[in-house]
């Protein structure tokens, strides 16, 4: 690899361009087969998953004096038989809106090792039943019980699928494009964030709230309606099922015109057809003899049928605790850089210092987070994941002090520009990027466990960020919590840039990692 880069470093001009054009042709290439139409389909089908996460998130913000009776309207019954409203102090508005988060950690915990044992599809078609099921009784929700119940409920739907959705997009994205189908992970949830917000802008009266929390429950309906023409991830299928019903499964994705023999060749033992098949019946033959000369780890690439490994062998499994350990850490840098004190409590922040309605404030800056993850999504591609992280990283640790400043010492323009490069500078790389490293960091066997691991972080550091941030704000006193933000930044900028390793570019896991084939 040294020789080629000096080589290609010492051609002429001319070489430089012929490569040049060689790249772009393959570039366009990967795009005109591997690509198609049922593969843009499918993604935003199995995306629905990760838009009701977001959904969900924001859907009780706009509405909120509405819900609360704080708009002059009493808590009177509507001829549906519902009250036009349900009354609620701050604290228990608070509940009905955390308790999302533990439902949600609910179902990441648990929804790694199902998609492993039982499959991608099947696992996604189940988290649309909580959200029917959750968005129902949130909609219908005569009294407090019912509404933080219906929360719970869909909070589980929505940790299971963002667990499983970045794993299935993962696994049936051309190899060329991973990055930037990964990013719709984060693009779904920022959709789903800004149309909670819209319809809520618009259904701010009356009973038409009910309608906002209803919305989720026909999308889920419509997800599982849309997911009986879809197809389980050819990868699991390899691993799970016959070889040649993963081969047909792969051709139907990227289209019957193109060459999938290279990806076929990637999965474990992949050498497909009959020899495949031939070989499953040899490595069951000497399955003791495996057992025997070769780490549990190992033999995961030699037999196709390997258990998935659990979530807490893969904490002490000297192949995977690396990868869990550096997933984990991107995971908490997500939320503890602070995006969420502006997605959450924005109106707060922004209103008292731009003297604008909150409402819109919230709105634009959801809609620049969703503006700016599209625009990027092509650059954990284009110059890596880790260098993503690392942008992201400090700009919104730098953005963060200012902001910091800017309300201490009540600065409205530095405000508003700091915050919308603080909530760009997420897009950049923390956004998307922590969804697509779980199934880069460790082999197919471990990328349940390992998400599932990740999530888990994830929902709890959310959690507390969203239960802490106006306690400590207001404790420090306006703006100074932002100080803790930047420090954090600058803690996990530290450890991602010694600790994770680059997955662009890399076979495996192995490669990842600078171990030797395990078959070896």
């Amino acid at each position: 690899m040294g020789e080629d880069r000096s080589r290609a470093g010492s051609g002429d001009h001319d070489t430089s361009e012929r490569g040049e054009a060689a790249g772009t042709s393959g570039i366009r290439h990967s795009w005109t087969h591997d690509i198609s139409a049922y593969l843009i389909l499918l993604m935003l089908i199995t995306t629905l998953g990760p838009f009701q996460y977001g959904y969900h998130l924001a859907e009780l913000n706009v509405p909120e004096k509405v819900i609360r009776c704080l708009d002059k309207q009493s808590p009177s019954t509507a001829r549906s038989g519902l009250p036009q409203c349900i009354p609620m102090n701050s604290g228990e508005f608070g509940l009905v809106n955390s308790i999302f988060t533990p439902g949600g950690l609910l179902g990441a915990i648990s929804a790694g090792s199902l998609a492993m044992k039982y499959g991608r599809l099947l696992t996604m078609r189940c988290t649309t039943l909580f959200f029917m099921i959750g968005g129902l009784m949130e909609a219908l929700a005569p009294h407090i019980a019912v509404l933080t119940i219906g929360r719970f409920i869909s909070g589980i739907g929505a940790g299971a699928a963002i667990v499983v959705v970045p794993i299935f997009i993962s696994e049936v994205a051309p190899p060329n494009e991973k990055g930037m189908f990964g990013a719709l992970t984060q693009i779904m949830i920022n959709i789903g964030i800004l149309v909670a917000q819209l319809i809520g802008y618009f259904l701010d009266r009356g009973q038409l709230w009910r309608v906002v929390l209803a919305t989720a429950g026909a999308i889920g309906l419509f997800q599982l309606i849309a997911l009986t023409g879809a197809v389980e991830s050819p990868k699991w299928m390899a691993d799970h099922e016959s070889p040649h019903r993963a081969r047909e499964i792969l051709r139907k994705i990227r289209g019957h015109g193109a060459n999938i023999e290279a990806e076929v060749e990637a999965w474990p033992g992949g050498e497909g057809g009959e020899d495949r098949e031939d070989e499953e019946e040899s490595l069951m033959a000497d399955h003791n003899r495996i057992e025997r000369s070769h780490s549990t780890s190992s033999s995961s690439n030699e037999n196709p049928e390997k258990a998935a490994v659990g979530m807490f062998n893969i904490l002490w499994h000297p192949h995977y605790h690396k990868a869990v350990i550096a997933v984990v850490a991107v995971m908490l840098a997500q939320q503890l850089c602070g995006v969420n004190s502006i997605v959450i409590y924005g109106s707060q922040v922004l209103a008292t210092l731009l003297d604008t309605k909150a409402t819109i404030l919230i709105i634009v800056v959801s809609a620049i987070n969703l503006i700016t993850t599209i625009l990027c999504s092509p650059l954990p591609d284009k110059i890596g994941r880790k260098p993503s992280i690392l942008i992201s990283i400090a700009g919104m640790g730098t953005n963060a002090c200012l902001l910091g400043i800017s309300i201490i010492y009540n600065v409205p323009v530095l405000s508003a520009i700091a915050t919308l490069l603080f909530v760009a500078s997420f897009a950049v790389g923390l956004g998307p990027v922590p969804f697509i490293l779980a199934s880069e960091l460790v082999g197919p066997e471990g990328v349940g466990a390992t998400q599932s691991w990740a999530l888990a972080a994830n929902w709890i550091s959310t959690f507390l960020v969203s239960q802490f941030f106006p306690l400590l704000n207001e404790a420090m006193g306006p703006g100074k919590i932002y100080f803790l933000f930047t420090g954090f930044a600058a803690a996990f900028f530290g450890f991602v840039a010694w600790w994770v390793p680059e997955t662009n570019g890399r076979k495996d896991a192995d490669e990842v990692w600078g171990r030797k084939g395990r078959d070896e």
